[in-house]
């Protein structure tokens, strides 16, 4: 009698992957880890093993980390360990909404688009050609005097930025497949523009919008960083890393140090993680460069 051990799926399997797919676990973890934290904060401040991070006046200024202050506290008497965890899920919120109303904008016009052909595509190619050749945090800080401070207002802030690149992927792809046998069969049976676009065309267009996302919420924290150090992004009261960056330079050349390294390493860690995990993204869905590594 034989005993059939069950293996570890190729995906999740560590050892036995190549170097690239390593990459994306150890992103995936990271991008994983930084989400726990986010969402039970309010927990773990229920708990009481956080500090409210708006809380400073029973706190000491510029305490070292200690027992008590595991990352110091700042010239205001923040618990920066709390401000740090906190930073996160404030940057969560905002770069997921951002990336997410970009796709949902992008990925339609780029469909319908690149299905349509005709005076519409090259009247929205020339506008998302616009929008792209203007530099990111460049429109953001512009869209943020527009709209103002707030969560949903920095999302549509750095959203604005990404929707010229889901449009020509998807564009790209929809003229690509629109060609294709089952597409012409589809129409001679009757079938109505969204009934191709929806049921034959969208998950064939699709591929590397996960990919996409992942890439564009990395840089999405950056720009989301560069808005709150420039006191555009989100309110003073709400803790977000680039605004206590901010707050933390002008105590720097004292030698007050632990304000500004932790915020920027957990800024810094996050991207890292969005952008491992979006480069193996990248690999698990393009067939070509999966075959190339191996």
């Amino acid at each position: 009698m034989t005993i059939n051990k069950r293996q570890i799926p190729i995906f999740f399997n560590f050892a036995k992957s190549n170097l690239s797919h390593k990459f994306m676990l150890i992103g995936l973890a990271m991008t994983i880890s930084f989400i726990f934290l986010a969402f039970f904060a309010p927990v773990f401040q229920s708990w009481g093993w956080l500090q409210n991070p708006k809380e400073f006046l029973s706190n000491p200024i510029h305490d070292l980390p200690s027992a008590k202050h595991w990352f110091g506290t700042s010239r205001l008497g923040y618990d920066v360990f709390s401000r740090t965890i906190f930073g996160a899920q404030a940057a969560l919120q905002v770069v997921f909404l951002a990336t997410a109303l970009s796709m949902v904008v992008g990925v339609p016009l780029g469909m319908v688009s690149g299905y349509l052909g005709g005076k519409l595509d090259k009247a929205l190619l020339f506008l998302m050609d616009s929008i792209y050749t203007l530099p990111g945090l460049l429109l953001s800080v512009t869209l943020a005097f527009v709209v103002g401070r707030g969560i949903f207002n920095a999302a549509i802030a750095i959203s604005i930025a990404y929707i010229p690149q889901y449009y020509r992927v998807v564009r790209n792809h929809t003229v690509s497949v629109k060609t294709e046998v089952y597409i012409e069969a589809a129409q001679a049976m009757g079938a109505s523009t969204w009934v191709v676009l929806s049921r034959y065309l969208f998950f064939n267009v699709i591929q590397s919008v996960p990919v996409l996302f992942t890439l564009n919420a990395a840089d999405a924290i950056l720009v989301l960083g560069g808005l709150g150090f420039l006191g555009l992004g989100l309110p003073e009261d709400v803790p977000e890393w680039g605004y206590d960056l901010k707050q933390a330079l002008e105590a720097l050349p004292t030698g007050i140090w632990w304000t500004t390294l932790f915020p920027g390493l957990a800024m810094t860690t996050m991207v890292v993680g969005l952008s491992l995990l979006g480069e193996g993204l990248n690999e698990f869905v393009n067939p070509r460069l999966r075959r190339e590594n191996r």
